[in-house]
């Protein structure tokens, strides 16, 4: 299946930091992985297992390419790096409204919260695939964990030349959107290196090119005198925006840096060219002519999730949601500095689930991210790109066949060097051994993911289709158990996640 993709860009909100966090790529953190999975002691699991699953894939045997399986048992994708749908899900529930089920990603729940893979000694990624058994003896999760480099790591990066698109329609006068874009930017304009580049672009009923590229090296009076004359105006041209800002980074087009384009807005187009398709084909041809890659920063209340994901998408980015002033300054000052780089082009990940032993798979979430199996080693077909520091996770249900014994699954990312476009492949294995233990006694970190996974399950679960995870826990005991997740790792995003988890129980319509 080929991947289109929806892609979130919010407004100016924390635009900037985000736009900063964004455009750097990421921040995951990481502990330990192992390969083959980690064993775990017996014990009541607290998570019900999905109740009915259906293959979807079809490819090559990847744990031996002599034997040809059912293509049943093959599941490929792009990786993805965004969690925009988590943040505005937060910030939905957070005024007292139930996400809609089209804006929940599965993948980008779970890929919000730290993990505990172990690191590469290079470039490229670790894979760490391990699993838990559910209630049901028959049903277990499979977690498949990528890991890159952390930036710290990796040495001098190269330069980076930013355009920042930035709307500055009258709803951005809101207290907390464009003052809030402002004052982020000017903290980056402090932050970057004298050998980066910034262009500013700003869009309203029409777009302008306030500040062409400039290096950072004694300009930054400049710069900040730019930012500080914003003032909101009118309607929100989107398309004007996006053309403008990518013929202005074009023009600033520096070799052997980072060129990027971040886009800050709320992505709901009243004014002139709204017609998502047009304008995605501008982002394709700058995309492909010259290497210019976009990230979405989204804010505001009111937020057009579907055309910011799909212009993220097509442009080869990465998309985020900030919905508070201290989200944004955490993502901003602690990622912009180390994550500019790209560690991956065009990622992909493929996993071979053995048909001697396992009876059905489900890939939790990554509708949009599918990729034909087939197409896995054709370099030819677009992937995700990922930075250092960053994790990547996917989840599936697996179904074992009665008395399964040895290989389960063998995970294999591939990618190409962002430099030389160079492709490289690493492996990780699943055996059944590694799924003796309940989810209860698994790793902390394998848990908080599950209790994801499920709260993003139940939130879109309202729009009638079937889902990944039926069956699963109530909204009062996944609250529950990602309190005592919160209190075993001591973090804040997992105290956060029960807290929304409340929130959304609050508003559940049987109540």
């Amino acid at each position: 299946m080929e991947r289109h993709g929806p892609r979130r860009l919010r407004g100016v909100l924390l635009a900037l930091t985000a736009a900063s966090g964004l455009l750097l790529t990421g921040c995951g953190a990481g502990g330990t992985g192992d390969r083959s999975g980690t064993d775990h002691a017996d014990g009541a699991t607290g998570f019900p297992a999905p109740r009915h699953s259906t293959g979807e894939q079809d490819g090559p045997d990847d744990e031996s390419r002599q034997a040809d399986p059912s293509p049943d048992h093959l599941s490929t994708f792009a990786l993805d790096v965004d969690t925009a749908s988590y943040g505005y899900a937060r910030r939905t529930l957070a005024d007292g409204r139930r996400p809609a089920p089209s804006t929940i990603r599965p993948e980008e729940f779970v890929n919000s919260f730290r993990q505990d893979y172990e690191r590469p000694d290079g470039n490229g990624f670790s894979v760490t695939v391990d699993g838990a058994r559910t209630d049901r003896e028959d049903w277990s999760l499979v977690r498949v964990g990528l890991a890159t480099r952390p930036a710290e790591q990796r040495g001098e990066r190269p330069p980076a030349a930013l355009t920042f698109v930035l709307d500055i329609s009258g709803s951005m006068a809101e207290p907390g959107r464009l003052d809030l874009a402002q004052e982020s930017l000017g903290v980056m304009t402090d932050r970057l290196h004298d050998d980066d580049s910034v262009a500013l672009v700003t869009f309203s009923d029409r777009a302008e090119t306030v500040l062409p590229m400039t290096r950072l090296g004694g300009n930054r009076a400049e710069i900040h005198a730019t930012i500080d004359a914003l003032e909101p105006t009118f309607s929100t041209n989107l398309g004007a925006g996006v053309e403008t800002g990518y013929a202005t980074a074009v023009e600033g087009l520096r070799e052997g840096a980072t060129n990027r384009v971040v886009l800050v807005s709320d992505a709901l187009a009243n004014d002139g060219d709204t017609d998502p398709d047009t304008i995605l084909e501008r982002i394709e041809g700058a995309r492909r002519e010259h290497g210019i890659t976009l990230f979405g920063v989204g804010v505001g209340s009111d937020y057009g999730d579907a055309l910011m994901e799909r212009l993220a998408d097509r442009g080869d980015g990465h998309t985020t949601y900030v919905s508070d002033p201290g989200e944004a300054r955490t993502v901003f000052c602690e990622q912009l500095p180390k994550n500019i780089d790209l560690t991956a082009r065009d990622a992909k990940a493929q996993v071979v689930f053995d048909p001697r032993t396992v009876a059905e798979h489900r890939l939790v979430g990554y509708d949009n991210r599918r990729v034909a199996d087939d197409d896995f080693r054709d370099d030819r077909v677009d992937g995700g790109e990922v930075g250092p520091g960053h994790t990547v996770t996917a989840l599936y249900a697996v179904r074992t066949k009665p008395g399964a014994d040895g290989h389960l699954a063998t995970a294999t990312v591939r990618w190409q060097d962002p430099d030389t476009r160079a492709p490289h492949e690493e492996s990780g294995r699943l055996e059944s051994g590694a799924l003796g233990g309940s989810l209860r006694s698994a790793s902390p970190r394998f848990q908080v993911t599950a209790v994801a996974a499920y709260f993003a399950d139940a939130l879109r679960g309202g729009d009638g289709r079937w889902t990944s995870l039926p069956g699963a826990p109530g909204l009062d005991e996944l609250a529950e158990q990602a309190d005592d997740l919160a209190d075993t790792t001591e973090d804040k995003a997992v105290r956060q996640l029960a807290d929304t988890i409340r929130r959304a129980r609050h508003l559940d319509p049987q109540d």
